[in-house]
């Protein structure tokens, strides 16, 4: 990989374009030999080295090249940057992300050289069959520490070494994880063999880094607001006695910690798989002690307004329909209505408030700077934030995409409209909650302002990534005193150190790392069934524990624009956990891209790579689980996705499944708006062999409903519906099921897939074959053979039983069968 001195001249880039930078030339140097993991301090130019090896492999070994990003802004930036420095016209550099309907990126990925997409896209067309990634010669996966538990990432890095052809991972990250094992876990999870790493301590890095000054401001709580959280203490005092009474905790301090908590729901979970009624009192009890802690922490550290608005989502909670015990209880106490006055009637002004225009106002004022960006948690408290600092400066707020109870998102083209204004000096202050702090290129700054501490090392490193890139930067922390504000800040501190420790011990371990993880070139690919052609058929990723939640214990995500903000990274603490997994507004990746990036599939796809085999077709609502991930590794097995109107999954033109955990199953029994017997029915209409599958070995423990009732709703599916009702043990077990089903019915019975009752428009020969093959069960295959024999519907309807006998696969029963049901009175 020849350079020359002022820029790079290659093939396939614009010359001169990219700034000749030695370090970024050594890092490609070794990402387009080996899949490797390249560690770089953020705005140093880690997507450049991607693109390098990109063009290098484009050229040299032909194919196209994928590059993935956990946001829609990331996504979009990278692929301007493609544009602008590859010799490759724009229309083959395609963006991949749910704003594409699934027909037109089946079309797209045709004819792109380049495809650059959000994950979950990804995920979902590969469990979907419309793309093949075995001419994919470059796979980038940007952010790659969030390759872990099951996020999309792993299952995609899985399909990609089983599939390609000539398969290349470059896995880029500014903070891979909290410690060598964590980083070896990415490696493993992406098939990396090979780690580069370049801290600001290395020459050649040192000339483009300057120093970032970091300070601290605490702040002083006034006696309203501490009233508001000490009324909120004496019910969380009240709640953990109760708890207390279960044996499942030794303290009623408010101010225990999350650690403790997450100790006391794994007892409570424990008594409920024992099958204990107290399990599920005590799992609701802890539910509320959650949402009063989420409401504390508001008001000590956020703001009053926030909380306000905390306590009127969680009153309109309440009262919908299905609303928890835990919200009703805690909206009805008098001590929360207390504090819920105490909030409404509070008109002074939270001092973080004051202190962030003072820090402005020194900024952009007096120290002459140009921009500055305040992050915080929670979407509330930016928008109040903007509407506050309005009067003084002027000020943009950038949230993510996710419309909120009282609040919209931005779109898409709204966010990088603002990120351009703000680049071009258009305005000052940009106030963001956390979908900007991670990778995304945010200019420059002179101030980057934490409105609180932020408790994990990454997180924070990314957004003091913002500032200090050209000269000399500051960065201000904002702290409530003795509020958990302090405790976060000094974890946060703690990790920071240790990760600044820890990447120049990385450096010195990565011969350590890749022999752990398979510096051989192939070893290390063993997980993925050993490259190329390979499918390892129990290669479903493992669900983190600390994931695993009932509706009771989920707290509220009015401010949340996606979810735990370091999707699927095991957290560096677990006192801060409910904090990241609460309201705090997230990049779009987890829950909310997911949501995004899950297109309804209105119609039916043609199929991608595999396309002989047994067939699964997978309603898109079941992606939540792994299980279509899991038989789409299958050998021989072929998933496709539909939005079905009927079932779960179809495994026959006769089959289909609708899956139940045993959770699910209670509560439909009990949901008014449609009963479980309302979507049975319809799917005993629509096919022959209904199937229900109960997942989960404590049906008759859900709830307080009489375990008769279960056993009479069990009965009435068998008995009134014929339907054939099955329990599996959990998702491994149903995958298994759904598998043997599938292959008996497609490969030992010869039948066919068909989907009945689908909103897709069918041609007419299709109706037709549609209409035929519904009589007396005979299926598509031989209402295929009748209507080219006979010619039309009518015909076929009209035939006598000696005229049906001459087509190829009727017999005498078959005949007689369609003579009568075509020919009987209806009764």
């Amino acid at each position: 990989m020849a350079t020359e001195a002022a820029g790079i001249d290659r093939d396939l880039l614009v010359d001169d374009f990219l700034q000749r930078r030695r370090y970024q030339l050594q890092l490609a140097d070794a990402a387009a030999d080996e899949h490797t993991l390249v560690c770089l301090p953020t705005g140093l130019g880690k997507t450049t080295v991607s693109l390098l090896v990109t063009a290098e492999r484009l050229h040299e070994a032909g194919g196209k090249a994928l590059f993935l990003a956990p946001t829609k802004p990331l996504v979009q930036q990278h692929a301007d940057f493609y544009r602008e420095a590859l010799q490759i016209p724009d229309d083959e550099i395609v963006v991949f992300t749910g704003d594409v309907k699934p027909d037109d990126r089946a079309a797209l990925w045709e004819d792109a050289r380049i495809a650059i997409a959000t994950p979950q896209v990804v995920e979902n067309d590969l469990v979907g069959n419309r793309i093949s990634l075995r001419d994919v010669t470059h796979l980038t996966f940007d952010e790659c520490h969030r390759a872990t538990g099951d996020y999309a990432y792993v299952y995609i890095a899985e399909r990609y070494h089983a599939d390609a052809a000539d398969p290349l991972v470059t896995g880029m990250s500014a903070s891979p994880g909290g410690d060598t094992e964590e980083i070896e876990t990415v490696c493993e999870n992406l098939g990396l063999v090979n780690v580069e790493v370049m801290t600001e301590e290395d020459a050649d890095v040192d000339e483009y880094t300057h120093d970032t000054d970091v300070q601290w401001e605490q702040v002083t709580l006034p006696d309203e607001v501490l009233e508001i959280r000490d009324a909120l203490n004496e019910v969380i005092t009240d709640r953990l006695e109760k708890l207390k009474r279960l044996g499942v905790t030794n303290t009623t301090n408010p101010d225990l910690s999350q650690k403790d908590l997450n100790k006391m729901r794994g007892q409570l979970k424990q008594m409920m798989d024992n099958d204990q009624s107290d399990g599920y009192k005590g799992m609701s009890t802890h539910a509320e002690v959650m949402k009063l802690r989420r409401a504390t922490e508001l008001v000590e550290t956020q703001s009053v307004e926030s909380v306000r608005r905390y306590f009127e989502r969680q009153r309109e909670a309440a009262r919908s329909s299905g609303a928890s015990k835990a919200s009703q209880r805690m909206v009805a106490d008098p001590k929360v209505r207390e504090a819920m006055r105490k909030a409404e009637s509070f008109d002074g002004l939270h001092p973080k408030f004051s202190k962030a225009r003072i820090l402005l106002a020194e900024t952009l004022g007096i120290d002459g700077g140009e921009r500055a960006i305040l992050f915080t948690e929670s979407r509330d408290t930016a928008e109040a934030l903007v509407e506050f600092l309005s009067a003084s400066f002027d000020v943009r707020k950038f949230v993510g995409q996710g419309d909120k109870e009282g609040s919209d998102g931005m779109s898409q083209t709204q966010q990088q409209e603002t990120l351009d204004e703000f680049k071009a000096g258009e305005f000052e202050v940009l106030v963001s909650t956390s979908v900007a702090e991670e990778g995304l290129d945010v200019p420059e700054v002179d101030l980057v302002c934490f409105y609180e501490p932020v408790p994990t090392a990454i997180r924070s490193i990314q957004r003091k990534g913002r500032t200090g890139r050209q000269a000399e930067g500051k960065v201000v922390v904002l702290m409530a005193e003795d509020t958990r504000d302090e405790a976060f800040f000094w974890i946060s501190r703690r990790r920071e150190k240790k990760m600044a420790s820890q990447l120049a011990e990385l450096k010195e371990a990565t011969d350590d790392i890749e022999e752990s993880v398979g510096g051989d070139g192939q070893a290390g690919l063993d997980a993925f069934g050993g490259g190329s052609g390979g499918e390892d058929e129990n290669a479903d990723a493992e669900v983190d524990d600390g994931a695993e939640t009932i509706d009771e214990e989920s707290d509220d995500s009015g401010d949340d624009d996606g979810g735990n903000d370091d999707a699927g990274l095991t957290d560096f603490a677990e006192e801060v956990r409910e904090r990241d997994e609460g309201d705090a507004e997230a990049s779009p990746t987890d829950e909310t891209e997911s949501a995004d990036e899950t297109d309804a599939d209105d119609g039916v796809v043609a199929t991608a790579g595999v396309d002989e085999g047994v067939e699964v077709v997978v309603d898109q609502r079941e992606l939540d689980s792994s299980i279509a991930k899991d038989l789409s590794t299958r050998d021989g097995l072929v998933t496709r996705l539909e939005t079905l109107s009927v079932g779960d999954y179809v495994l026959s033109d006769r089959v289909a499944v609708e899956r139940k955990s045993a959770a699910d199953f209670v509560d439909s029994m009990l949901d008014a708006d449609r009963s479980m017997f309302e979507q049975v029915g319809e799917l005993s209409r629509a096919y022959a062999r209904p199937v229900m599958v109960v997942e989960g070995t404590n049906l008759y423990g859900q709830r307080d409903i009489d375990p008769n009732a279960i056993r009479g709703a069990l009965a009435s599916l068998a008995v009134d519906f014929d339907v054939s009702v099955l329990r599996t043990e959990d998702e491994a077990d149903t995958t298994e099921l759904l598998a043997t089903i599938a292959k008996r019915e497609q490969e030992t019975r010869d039948r066919e897939v068909s989907v009945h009752g689908e909103k897709t428009t069918k041609t007419r020969a299709e109706q037709q074959e549609y209409v035929v093959s519904s009589i007396a069960d005979i299926g598509p295959v031989t209402a295929r053979s009748l209507l080219e024999h006979f010619g039309t519907v009518e015909a076929v309807m009209t035939a006598r039983e000696a005229d049906l006998l001459e087509v190829d696969g009727v017999g005498q029963v078959t005949a007689e069968r369609i003579r009568e049901v075509v020919g009987s009175e209806y009764e």
